[in-house]
């Protein structure tokens, strides 16, 4: 990977339930490491963490776990199969991508320890260009999959509906990006929408709402109208799209920080209700002096 590149592998799930979610992101290059940024980006591989989050209902507290601890070039080992963080690892066994977690819970020292399986139900067929000159790529990697979660540490086990994509890029995401809007969900005959937009740092806008069928190929779809949601505790902007008169009902916000929030949300796309997961991001923000400060305090660096 070239300096001042990036690669992040990104999966999010839902218990069937509705009462449990997850998000486990793992990053080459870590794009919010202010260790990454303090280096001048030279060796991406020197800045690598598994970010696993686990979401809960509000009386289910001990369900809930947040971590991403950043390691050095020694912690990483990579194959075609195989990607090794540390003592996590996510590996392709050819028929699941199956994810074992052995980390420890910022803040407060508790475990997480456990294994996500995700099978794909449906294999995306192309990658996407974010920006003009192609620094910046988007792949949808299984935009419908089932996933099964056992976790021993907190002991939380469920199963789900869940998706898996892919971004890599050359220059750091704030220098490409001001902010972005992001949001997918499953439809009733098996497509995935995808809606994807944003502001670039040259102040031109981005965006492109997806159909991804069955068979993985996407189709470019009608953007459903703006619609603006309250903001988070940290005040960061939440925008999404919904059909033209439908009232977006937000089910949880999964993730509140200073420049990120991700949101359970039930909406309406092209006629069709559907429970939708979404996320906003201020680069503005997260390149401030205080964020940069904060960031430690959530991302500890482990040699």
């Amino acid at each position: 990977m070239e300096p001042g590149g990036y690669r992040w592998w990104y999966l999010d799930a839902e218990s069937d339930d509705g009462q449990f979610g997850l998000t486990v992101i793992a990053f080459i290059g870590s794009v919010f490491s202010p260790y990454y940024k303090a280096s001048g980006r030279g060796r991406p591989e020197d800045h690598v963490s598994l970010n696993v989050a686990l979401y809960g209902p509000k009386g289910k507290r001990w369900a809930q776990r947040w971590t991403m601890t950043e390691r050095g070039e020694k912690a990483l080992w990579r194959d075609t199969r195989t990607l090794r963080i540390g003592p996590s690892q996510l590996h392709w066994d050819g028929e699941a991508l199956v994810i074992d977690v052995h980390e420890v819970n910022a803040l407060i020292p508790l475990p997480v320890r456990g294994r996500i399986r995700l099978v794909p139900q449906v294999l995306g067929q192309r990658r996407f260009r974010l920006d003009p000159s192609g620094k910046h790529v988007w792949e949808p990697l299984a935009p419908r999959a089932r996933v099964e979660v056992h976790m021993t540490d907190p002991d939380v086990r469920w199963s789900g509906t869940g998706y898996l994509d892919a971004n890599h890029g050359s220059e750091a995401l704030e220098d490409g990006f001001a902010d972005w809007q992001w949001s997918r969900a499953h439809l009733a005959n098996g497509d995935t929408a995808v809606i994807y937009e944003g502001k670039l740092r040259s102040g031109e806008d981005f965006g492109m709402a997806l159909r991804i069928g069955t068979d993985g190929n996407a189709e470019v779809a009608e953007m459903p109208a703006a619609v603006t949601l309250p903001r988070t505790l940290w005040q960061v902007a939440r925008t999404t799209r919904a059909d033209a008169g439908h009232v977006t009902r937000i089910r949880a916000t999964w993730e509140d920080t200073p420049f990120y929030s991700r949101t359970a949300l039930a909406t309406q796309f092209w006629g069709e209700p559907v429970h939708a997961v979404h996320e906003s991001l201020s680069l503005d923000r997260f390149r401030s002096g205080i964020v940069q400060w904060m960031l430690p305090w959530r991302m500890p660096r482990r040699l």
